[in-house]
């Protein structure tokens, strides 16, 4: 059982490094850091966008609209981090 546990650990540690590199791009686009004309920035930003929209649309069906505030990210962070506790806590 520690062995699942600990793969399940790996693949939430996977979603949360994933997450803030979406974090830190969606910055850096909205900043004019990044330009997505560009053919590997444009190719980056769509593969992380195909990778969390599944996670994304059903939090984001159950968010009431604010806005241009995205609080998404936010509510994925702490289910990740509330995961990684009962896992921590039930199975190691």
């Amino acid at each position: 059982m520690t062995s699942l546990a600990q793969i399940l650990l790996f693949v939430l540690d996977i979603v949360y490094f994933v997450l803030v590199v979406h974090i830190i791009m969606s910055w850096l686009i909205n900043f004019q850091v990044l330009n997505t004309r560009q053919p590997l920035v444009a190719q980056i930003w769509y593969g992380i966008n195909q990778l969390l929209e599944p996670i994304y649309r059903p939090i984001r069906n159950f968010l009431p609209a604010t806005g241009g505030m995205d609080f998404t990210p936010i509510v994925v962070f702490i289910g990740i981090y509330a995961l990684r506790v009962i896992i921590t806590n039930n199975f190691i």
